[in-house]
C-alpha cells in the first residue's frame, strides 16, 4: 500500500491516490483520496477495493506514513492477525511495485478504473499471466475482441 499527493486536484478536491498491488498477482487497486484522508477511511477503502478480491493478507508492505502506524490500524491487524511490514519510504527494493506506479499518472481519477483495468491486464516484469488472469482464469472481454 502507498499513497501518491501531489496531482492535480479533482472534480472532488482529491489530489491523491492510495495503490494497493497484490504482491501474488501483481493486482493493482487504486483509489482517489484527499490528502486528510484518515486512518478509518484507508481501512474502508482497503476492506472494499481488496478483501473482497483477496481476502486478508498475512502482511502488508507500508512506508511509514502516520495513516499505517496509528492506533486505528495497529487494533485492527490485532484483531486480524494481520501483521504490517515496515519499510523505509522510497526503497524500491522493498515496495517498488507501488513506488514504480506513481509514473503512470499524468490524468488521473475519473480515469482510476481504465487505469487499473489496464494495469491488472499488462504483463509485468516476473514472467507469467496477467493479474486479470491469475485472477479470474480467464482474459478480459474487451471491446475489439467481442466481434471475435
Amino acid at each position: 500500500m502507498d499513497f501518491t499527493f501531489g496531482l492535480p486536484r479533482d472534480a472532488e478536491g482529491r489530489t491523491g491516490v492510495l495503490v494497493f498491488v497484490d504482491r501474488f498477482s501483481k493486482m493493482v487497486h487504486l483509489a482517489p483520496v484527499a490528502v486528510e484522508v484518515t486512518a478509518d477511511k484507508s481501512a474502508e477503502l482497503f476492506l472494499y477495493l481488496v478483501f473482497r478480491h483477496h481476502d486478508l493478507p498475512e502482511s502488508i508492505v507500508s512506508d511509514r506514513d502516520s495513516r499505517f502506524t496509528s492506533a486505528f490500524w495497529t487494533r485492527l491487524f490485532a484483531l486480524l492477525g494481520t501483521w504490517l511490514l515496515m519499510f523505509t519510504a522510497a526503497q524500491p527494493e522493498t515496495d517498488g511495485q507501488t513506488e514504480r506506479l506513481r509514473n503512470v499518472f499524468d490524468l488521473w481519477s475519473s480515469f482510476l478504473p481504465i487505469a487499473e483495468f489496464v494495469l491488472n491486464n499488462s504483463t509485468h516484469a516476473s514472467p507469467g499471466p496477467t493479474p486479470f488472469f491469475v485472477n479470474n482464469a480467464r482474459h478480459p472481454r474487451v471491446p475489439a475482441l467481442l466481434a471475435v
